[in-house]
């Protein structure tokens, strides 16, 4: 299979560590590129202190660590608080201020990519790109899940950027929303918690038959669904299957991909999200970006086991070398 599919690592994804301060910035960075996942995607708010005023010194910092360990910054994560002091709403000046603010952040730290929280109003989005192409940094909105590319919300997106003609405004797709078979850490997490074994049973089987949510919750209600039973059957509105190949359209404006799992198991397969189906899909579609590993299983773990970022990370890679065909 040839591609130019690229390795990388969201450093999101050992949040669990760096919260405990089992993990340094250096430690993040270190691990990534020795796993050879040298793009890193970096959330300042985690890694730096004082955001967005970021001291120089801890910049320096940083492009000295990805210069030790071999990798290098690739995307920067934005988040819009859309409410300022609990008691208004940013008004459209302050929200593209705030975009603006983020971009020139993601070029001091070097960062060509800008990841765009899904809940930026596209008309922002549109404001920022004489910005983002003088500084010659890609805002790419995150397609995540329950969101996808034919979600109204993501269709008013693409009309909008489109229009502006430019090559520095597209999409970050979240594998979140390639989500074929419920994942086992959710039920797990659930039953756990006190839902019925019947009842957890039931929603997994529905998840696999795509049966609505609304639908569901009406069956286990009358199954006798406890507050738990109902909270993992709301899980499949937020958790969705949408063909990866819907991807193939969009391939020219899309700049970097978040690797979303929730778990690799001891036989190194992702078991809810199909891997060897998307970057099948990648590769057919030209992708020249980086696949960026996101675990997000900690949370769904954490109340029984110790949590291991960096053994699921590490195992995620093994899956991602043998995909992709490295030696």
């Amino acid at each position: 299979m040839k591609h130019e599919i690229k390795r990388g690592v969201s450093l999101y994804s050992y949040q669990y560590e760096v919260f405990l301060r089992k993990m340094t910035l250096d430690d993040c960075i270190a691990h990534a590129a020795g796993l050879g996942a040298r793009g890193i995607e970096v959330l300042p708010e985690q890694s730096f202190t004082g955001f967005p005023d970021i001291p120089q010194a801890q910049v320096d910092a940083w492009f000295a660590s990805l210069e030790r360990h071999g990798a290098y910054p690739v995307c920067h994560d934005m988040f819009l608080d859309t409410k300022l002091h609990k008691d208004r709403k940013l008004t459209f000046d302050e929200m593209v201020a705030s975009l603006q603010r983020d971009l020139k952040v993601a070029k001091r730290l070097g960062c060509n990519v800008l990841r765009v929280i899904v809940n930026t109003p596209p008309e922002v989005v549109v404001a920022c790109v004489p910005l983002a192409e003088q500084l010659d940094t890609r805002m790419g909105i995150e397609v995540h899940s329950p969101f996808h590319f034919d979600h109204p919300w993501i269709l008013r997106y693409t009309e909008l950027t489109r229009a502006t003609g430019s090559d520095h405004v597209g999409y970050i797709p979240d594998m979140g929303m390639y989500c074929k078979h419920y994942p086992p850490v959710f039920r797990d997490r659930f039953l756990r918690t006190g839902a019925t074994p019947k009842i957890a049973e039931y929603i997994v089987d529905a998840f696999e038959h795509r049966m609505l949510t609304d639908y569901l919750l009406m069956d286990v209600r009358k199954m006798g669904a406890n507050a738990v039973d109902l909270a993992m059957a709301e899980t499949t509105r937020h958790n969705i299957w949408s063909n990866p190949k819907r991807m193939l359209e969009f391939m020219p404006w899309i700049f970097h991909i978040h690797a979303k799992f929730y778990e690799i198991d001891e036989a190194g397969v992702e078991p809810s999200i199909p891997y060897d189906e998307i970057i099948a899909v990648l590769a057919e579609g030209g992708f020249r970006g980086h696949l960026s590993s996101e675990y997000e299983g900690q949370r769904h773990i954490e109340d029984a086991f110790e949590v291991d970022g960096r053994e699921q990370v590490r195992r995620q890679h093994v899956l991602f070398s043998r995909l992709l065909g490295e030696k």
